[in-house]
This record gives structure tokens, C-alpha cells and sequence, in this order.
């Protein structure tokens, strides 16, 4: 963590909601005055959409599960570096993801692949990650490496091997949850909305992916700072042949806070109309608000970070 270059980190998996998140933290900024460096964690995936079908391609003949959730698809200790090296110079090194035809343009890369390493243009006031892994912890050696060694899990602890972890370094960790049937829902709407494939297809992925979520993306939910959770309430006991994604004003969000010391609960609730606590270190509130929510809770936290960065800055003369 650093007082210089604070690292705010929202992690999830795709479809959770994220864009919705970094979209309000963007209006945030604006309003503190705040200039973020702004990095997504699809720059250290390790494959190419092509690559990546291919692996898919191959597994489907194994026992083999592959994921973009894992570390045999992704670059842990990369981005490790990363997140430890803003930490320290307020720079770093990393590389973009051609999410789209537009996002290849602008990048000059094919979409679904990447730019080469370079250096962060930019540091700006504070960064600002938004991805899968934000707060990952993981063994250095990956999903194939144990497999074709015959590793035992904890091998890294035996052996005196560090292991990667990011949470480490991040100064505010926010998990995006949905409950998992509604993130099911929503995975399936979005593939076949986007012409991914068919909810048979997604369905595979979900069942191929679950190793890896349980194992590299659950844990971090564990070491955040605060969770945001969207309960739906409307009936997902199928989320197989769910017709529609249930919609915000059809949720509530369920906040948990870690660290309760560094909230102030009253002031929150008076702000944030229809909200109520249902543990001393729980907040519900209805899920149309999650802009107002993110702005209410986070602002203030911001707002310290950028305050102890100009005194620090101040006390070196800067």
C-alpha cells in the first residue's frame, strides 16, 4: 500500500457488473478532481481470444479444465509487479486488450489480442484496476505445472516459494458479487445477447470454470474492503431457463464492510433513501442505487487518499 500512489482495485468476474462500477467511479473522480490511471485486468490474460479457443479446443479431449479465472491463463505475477511497482514509482508495465472492433482501432492490434509491453503512459493521481483479479492469491506454479509434476497443493509453503498476492498492495479493495445464480443468468443473457454462443455453450463454460472460480476468484471476496452483492427478488431457482435478467429495481444490494472504523454508518444511511443495516457491518440497499451508493461509500475513502497524497507529496517538496 502507498500513501504517494494509492491503488483502488474493483474485482469480478465479467458480467457482475463492473462496467456499471467503473462508470460511477469515473463520475466520482470528475467530481473530486481526481485524475486516475485507469487499467484493466484483460491486458494480463496470457492468450488471445484464438489461443484461448484453442486451448478450449484441446481440453475438451481431457480432463483438462481451462479458464480465464485461473493462472494458466493469466499473467499473476505480472501483474503483481505491477500493482507493487505503482505502489512504489507511481509507474509500471502493462499491456491492453482489443475488447472490440472500435478498441482494435484505436489500439492498431486485431481484436482479442494485445499491444506489446510498454510503459504506463501515465500514472496520474491514483490507479484505478478493474478485472478479475484485483485481489488474487495464488501459488506460483500453475494449474498445468502441478498437474504434470504431481506437485501437492501446498508446495510453494514446503519448498519456500513465494507465492503471487496482489491484495497485498491495493489500498481499497471493492469485490462485485452477484449471487450466483443471478450471475449465471446474467452470463448466459450476455453471451447470447453478444452472439457468443448458445445457453448450452454457456452452460460448459460455467461447468468448466468452476475449479478455477472456486479457487482463484471466491478467495478474494475474502480480503476485500467492502463487497457489494445484488440479491434478486424475483424467483432464479432455475437460472437455466430464466427468461429475463432480473433488473436492478427487481434487487437489493448487499454492502459488507470490513473495517467498520472507516465508515460513517448514520451519515451513509441518512444519504442513501430506503437503505437499513442487518448487521452491525452490513448495509441493504435497494438496486437501482448503485451509483449513489458507490459515490456515498467510496467518496469519502477517496477523498482520504488523495489528501494523505498531496501531504506526502508536501513533506518531500513536491
Amino acid at each position: 500500500m502507498s500513501q504517494l500512489h494509492p491503488i483502488v482495485a474493483v474485482t469480478g468476474v465479467a458480467g457482475a457488473g463492473l462496467s456499471t462500477v467503473r462508470h460511477a467511479f469515473k463520475d466520482l473522480f470528475r467530481r473530486l478532481d481526481a485524475h486516475p490511471a485507469i487499467v484493466h485486468g484483460d491486458g494480463f490474460r496470457r492468450y488471445t481470444d484464438r489461443q484461448f479457443e484453442a486451448l478450449v479446443g484441446e481440453a475438451r479431449n481431457s480432463d483438462r479444465r481451462v479458464s480465464w479465472f485461473g493462472p494458466d491463463c493469466n499473467h499473476f505475477p505480472e501483474l503483481e509487479t505491477f500493482f507493487r511497482t505503482y505502489g512504489e514509482t507511481g509507474g509500471g508495465v502493462l499491456r491492453e486488450y482489443a475488447h472490440n472492433a472500435t478498441h482494435a482501432t484505436r489500439l492498431d492490434v486485431a481484436p482479442g489480442e494485445f499491444t506489446a509491453w510498454r510503459p504506463l503512459a501515465d500514472g496520474g493521481d491514483l490507479l484505478f484496476y478493474e478485472g478479475q483479479h484485483g485481489g488474487v492469491v495464488a501459488n506460483t506454479w500453475t494449474r498445468r505445472q502441478v498437474d504434470a509434476r504431481h506437485f501437492p497443493p501446498d508446495i510453494d509453503r514446503r519448498v519456500g516459494r513465494p507465492g503471487i498476492d496482489v491484495a497485498q498492495h491495493v489500498d481499497l479493495l471493492i469485490g462485485i458479487v452477484p449471487a450466483i445464480n443471478l450471475e449465471w443468468i446474467q452470463k448466459i443473457h450476455r453471451d447470447c445477447a453478444k452472439g457468443y454462443c448458445t445457453p448450452d455453450n454457456s452452460l460448459e463454460t460455467i461447468l468448466r470454470r468452476m475449479d478455477d472460480y472456486i479457487h482463484y476468484i471466491v478467495p478474494q471476496f475474502g480480503l476485500t474492503d467492502i463487497n457489494i452483492q445484488r440479491v434478486p427478488l424475483v424467483d432464479t431457482s432455475n437460472p437455466f431457463i430464466a427468461r429475463e435478467v432480473p433488473s436492478p429495481d427487481e434487487s437489493v444490494l448487499v454492502i459488507h464492510f470490513r473495517d467498520r472504523k472507516r465508515h460513517d454508518f448514520p451519515d451513509m444511511l441518512r444519504r442513501l433513501p430506503g437503505s437499513y443495516m442487518s448487521r452491525p457491518s452490513t448495509v441493504v440497499v435497494p438496486g437501482g442505487e448503485l451509483r449513489l451508493a458507490l459515490n456515498v461509500i467510496c467518496g469519502p475513502l477517496v477523498e482520504e487518499m488523495l489528501k494523505t497524497r498531496r501531504a506526502a507529496r508536501s513533506a518531500m517538496g513536491a
